[in-house]
């Protein structure tokens, strides 16, 4: 038999855990926030996380900071991402840098912010439960399927939120994609963490701290030193590079390594996975050797997941384009907003594209639903938008935003017995704007 071909069928049972008005798959920057909207909106909610911690790429992949909640010195993202920030500034945790509100954050912190914050609002949590299907009955999903230790699980719900950041759920529901991949996605990045830092030297204080509106904050200094070098030592792919401040003395984290890779193809994510790990030591090593400010560092900490900028984006009821998105087009249905610039890494290469926003953009509730599929919404970077928009969007406050309003969204549909097509917009847009979203 073909090797390609070669299968084992598997017929078992899965064991029906539970009952809800919203289930969210997925518990980084919009599944978090998207599941306590919900709870909070009145549905039983529950969410499906395959680590045993949450927020995703900010905990899984230490990307810091959380940006952008503020453009033009007024705030974009409000409500409970907002909330969020500011319990864990009061706990410590987290720094918010002017004028743009970015924050830089304590992973360890975060992780444990987050699940506070989902059992204060009833959410109902299964981790460690890796998604592996679903099933759909007359156009509806009505079940979910994971794996964990107790075998092949499912959860029933009447609204579904894919937060997965790839679209799996989306996927195995069978929602058309995006079919603008290729030109070749943006490229993956390992960041990791640096101890042994001179923090205290003018280049790295300055570098690790996200603060220019119009600019963006990589350490040119050791990036020219690095370009000029390159060939010479041999130094792997490389972007920016993007320094940022852990809260400690002497730390920072790194956002350098760079590989382009498919993160939905389990054979070619694992091998880009490990080139950046070995690129994290490489660079690292390259940094000690060749600047005084890292002479005595060292890796303390690697990201266990890498960095994902770009996968599957749904085919939505509306695509965003990079025209409406960078002129601001207000929709009737606007849900969230959007800041960052539209920031395009180049995969071959230490280039970026960065195109810097007049004015804050506007995303509308169609790019979160699919024509077809009644009970699902999606939220945080698999929303239905071109490569443009979506280079700006695919940040996590934006991404935070979005899983708000797909909360909110998901618990009134559930509530009215309607679709998520047939959803009352004017009244989701009055709850969320109560909630503090800013739209």
């Amino acid at each position: 038999m073909d090797e390609a071909t070669r299968s084992i069928e598997v017929t078992k049972r899965a064991r029906i855990a539970g009952d809800y008005d919203v289930v969210v798959c997925g518990g980084g920057a919009a599944g978090f926030i998207s599941a306590i909207a919900a709870a909070r909106s009145g549905a039983k909610t529950a969410i499906v996380e395959q680590y045993g911690f949450f927020g995703g790429m900010a905990t899984i992949g230490l990307v810091t900071p959380l940006s952008v909640f503020t453009y033009n010195r007024e705030q974009v993202i409000g409500g409970i991402p907002w909330e969020f920030v500011e319990r864990l500034r009061k706990m410590g945790g987290c720094i918010v840098e002017e004028p743009l509100g970015n924050v830089a954050f304590d992973p360890e912190l975060y992780k444990l912010l987050c699940q506070q914050m989902m059992l204060e609002a009833g959410v109902e949590m299964y981790m460690h439960s890796y998604l592996s299907g679903c099933r759909v009955e007359n156009g509806r999903i009505s079940a979910v399927f994971f794996e964990n230790k107790n075998g092949t699980e499912a959860i029933c719900g009447d609204m579904y939120v894919d937060c997965t950041g790839d679209g799996d759920l989306a996927a195995m529901a069978g929602v058309p994609m995006q079919t603008d991949e290729y030109p070749p996605m943006q490229p993956m990045s390992t960041y990791f963490i640096l101890g042994g830092v001179d923090t205290d030297s003018p280049m790295i204080a300055d570098a690790m701290h996200h603060n220019k509106q119009g600019r963006n904050c990589h350490c040119i200094p050791v990036r020219e030193k690095l370009l000029a070098m390159k060939e010479s030592l041999g130094i792997p792919e490389f972007g920016g590079p993007w320094f940022c401040t852990t809260l400690r003395p002497g730390e920072v984290a790194v956002n350098m390594t760079r590989t382009m890779g498919n993160a939905i193809d389990n054979r070619d994510f694992t091998a880009a996975e490990c080139r950046l790990r070995e690129d994290v030591f490489k660079v690292a090593r390259i940094l000690r050797e060749n600047f005084e400010e890292f002479r005595n560092s060292y890796v303390t900490t690697v990201a266990v997941h890498a960095g994902i900028r770009e996968s599957r984006r749904i085919k939505g009821v509306h695509t965003i384009t990079g025209d409406e998105y960078v002129n601001a087009c207000r929709y009737p249905d606007s849900i969230s907003r959007g800041a960052h610039p539209v920031d395009v890494h180049i995969g071959a290469g230490a280039e970026q594209s960065l195109t810097f926003l007049k004015q804050a953009a506007y995303v509308p509730y169609r790019a979160l639903i699919a024509e077809g599929f009644p009970n699902l919404l999606v939220a945080g970077r698999c929303i239905s938008a071109d490569k443009t928009a979506f280079a700006s969007l695919r940040v996590q406050a934006s991404c935070m935003g979005t899983g708000q309003a797909a909360g909110v969204a998901a618990a009134r549909c559930a509530k009215a017995g309607v679709s998520v097509q047939d959803a009352d917009t004017d009244g989701l847009i009055r709850e969320l704007r109560n909630l503090g979203a800013i739209i």
